[in-house]
């Protein structure tokens, strides 16, 4: 029951609840399915190892993060309950994929769920091509003598229209609510791609021609129509983790280097550059987000709020960035704390060094044999492939990430939730050390946190130079 209703959540989450239930959205009924889901969920709180895991005190932490932004950076109390009820749907993705997904069945409904957002998705966007939009691009108002935003957004819900570096109108595949814009999408889709090779067999050719090849085909298709060059960086990101361990790292640079060549030259950016100077614009706004810090060093400036502080009033198009400048330190600390287990614990069940073989759970023998649950039988060697894929997909939102102010969608918890599935699958089979302490965890959170703020900074500097 609260494996369904958390899918449905998640879905009702990423397509909206207009598109997941008509006229019915108007019942709040995602809230209604959220409450059901807090009443399901509380019972296996006392059996779940989720209270075992830095990242739900990080996530506590960052929800403390978003309200002291808002009520000390802005004196704001309403907004601080505000910032406070935004965080929360996102981050209850971490918590609902804990403590509901526990088998690899469960992983693979919701590698499928996360298929169907996308296919969705690029299928309205598609016959939304297919039946033509105007060249021009959105309609003009007579009123205004501008372009109509809101117009364009009824008639056209799954596509953005933008202008090329050759000032050419071309159109870009995006989805709504949480990836209402089309980098917001193309990072999810680059992350459900690795995703996808969970349900890969060995000698089972069609198969997984069906299951896996078609899907990530028509996935690729859908990052093309997106036309995002940080979706575009994603991918050869993911190329070079994926193949250096089968053909080195030099090949798999080369292979990423050949694959961003023709990418381009099959116009994959849309007719935009990717380079320091076509992002001059990008990287102002990160120096601004600095600024930010610099003078709002604590608890920043206020969640949601940084375009305010901005020239542009636009955002920083970049994760840290966004984080440091809104949450200021204390709330980027906390972010690292999700982020340093999460990446540790997927890379240690990713590494053969680190996975033993271990012993297959035995389940204990109920007094009807029938009612006896059955265990599915995970090997070492499966284990590895599961970490490995989840390397992948965070890779892929990491680097997309870092071209966009995404540092708490609810993609990054559901990841986060899905490494430590896979860890918590190792750990009762006794294949892998238990998680670090919390008290280790804390330090290193501390030294991420100023790290990134430090790479920013010599960024910025390098590319002012540069520019």
């Amino acid at each position: 029951m609260g494996f369904v209703l958390s899918v449905l959540y998640f879905v009702t989450y990423y397509l909206t609840p207009g598109v997941v239930f008509g006229p019915l959205a108007q019942y709040r009924v995602e809230l209604i399915l959220a409450v059901l889901l807090l009443f399901v969920s509380l019972p296996k709180l006392s059996k779940s190892f989720i209270s075992k895991t830095p990242q739900s005190l990080a996530l506590i932490g960052l929800a403390l993060a978003a309200s002291l932004s808002v009520l000390i950076g802005m004196r704001w109390a309403g907004g601080a309950v505000q910032a406070f009820l935004g965080f929360i749907p996102n981050a209850f993705a971490y918590f609902l994929v804990c403590l509901h997904c526990n088998s690899k069945k469960k992983l693979q409904v919701l590698v499928l769920m996360m298929l169907f957002v996308c296919l969705f998705v690029i299928a309205k966007g598609s016959i939304d091509l297919l039946r033509g939009v105007p060249e021009s691009g959105p309609t003009i108002s007579a009123a205004t003598g501008a372009p109509d935003p809101e117009l364009w957004n009824l008639e056209h819900p799954y596509l953005f229209a933008m202008k090329s570096d050759a000032g050419e109108t071309f159109y870009r595949l995006r989805g709504q609510g949480l990836i209402n814009d089309p980098n917001d999408f193309g990072q999810l889709v680059v992350c459900v791609i690795p995703l996808m090779f969970i349900f890969w067999r060995a000698k089972k050719m069609l198969q997984n021609i069906a299951f896996v090849i078609l899907p990530v085909c028509t996935l690729l298709f859908g990052v093309f129509l997106t036309h995002s060059r940080g979706a575009l960086l994603a991918l050869m990101a993911m190329a070079v983790v994926a193949g250096r361990r089968r053909i080195g790292t030099m090949p798999s640079l080369l292979l990423a280097g050949g694959l961003f060549v023709a990418a381009m030259a099959f116009h994959f950016t849309g007719g935009r550059a990717i380079s320091a100077e076509s992002g001059s614009d990008r990287t102002v706004l990160w120096g601004d987000g600095l600024q930010l810090l610099k003078s709002h060093p604590l608890f920043g400036v206020g969640w949601g709020t940084m375009p305010d502080y901005t020239d542009s009033h636009l955002t920083a198009h970049n994760s840290v960035v966004v984080c440091a400048a809104e949450l200021g330190l204390f709330g980027l600390y906390f972010w690292s704390m999700f982020l340093f287990p999460t990446i540790k614990d997927a890379l240690a069940v990713a590494s053969p060094a680190k996975v033993s073989e271990g012993q297959q759970i035995i389940p204990e023998e109920g007094f009807f044999p029938q009612a006896t649950s059955k265990v599915e039988v995970i090997d070492k060697a499966e284990v590895i492939r599961l970490g490995r894929l989840v390397v992948l997909s965070l890779t892929g939102f990491l680097v997309a990430g870092w071209f966009l102010s995404r540092a708490f969608v609810m993609t990054l918890f559901l990841l986060g939730g899905i490494a430590e599935v896979v860890y918590e699958m190792a750990l009762q089979r006794g294949m892998i050390a238990p998680r670090m302490r919390l008290s280790r965890v804390l330090p290193y959170s501390g030294v991420l946190a100023i790290s990134l703020v430090l790479l920013m900074y010599v960024m910025v500097r390098i590319l002012n130079l540069m520019h």
